[in-house]
């Protein structure tokens, strides 16, 4: 073992590879924003749906989106029509296909009288398979403990 200078014998030669670890880490960044922000983009109307327990819904065809918000207002596929508008789409899409679904999202103040009109109206304009949309009900949810006297 000597002590003193280092042996520099080789000088050094630039580096010609590129780094792939920063061009990892932005890919990563960005597949994690993408993965978080996909699922909030779904629906831009905002509807208090009820809440139940059943089988999740199984893969669909294309169907037509019909909302009724809490007000009483029509939209088709997230955008805002009147009952005649909403009809003649709706006449529209059973001629081009005869067996198409209708998604209905209602909120779950609706009165059921305005539902009912919605699902007659649909069903006048030659649609007769009509699901509801739902979220599903929070089955462990822990109940809340007594408040302190205080």
């Amino acid at each position: 073992m000597a002590f003193g200078r280092l042996d520099r014998s080789r000088a050094g030669s630039p580096m010609s590879d590129i780094n792939m670890t920063p061009l990892i880490d932005v890919m990563l960044v960005l597949l994690v924003i993408f993965i978080i922000t996909a699922p909030l983009m779904t629906s831009s109307l905002k509807l208090d749906l009820p809440k139940v327990s059943g089988a999740p819904a199984g893969a669909a065809p294309v169907a037509l989106a019909v909302a009724l918000d809490a007000q009483g207002r029509l939209y088709l596929e997230d955008a805002a029509v009147s009952r005649e508008s909403l009809q003649h789409s709706a006449r529209q899409r059973a001629r081009q296909d005869p067996t198409a679904e209708v998604h209905l999202r209602a909120d779950e103040k609706v009165p059921y009288g305005q539902v009912a009109e919605l699902i007659g109206l649909l069903q006048e304009a030659g649609l007769s398979r009509i699901g509801f949309v739902t979220t599903r009900a929070a089955t462990d949810t822990p109940t809340a403990a007594p408040a302190a006297p205080r």
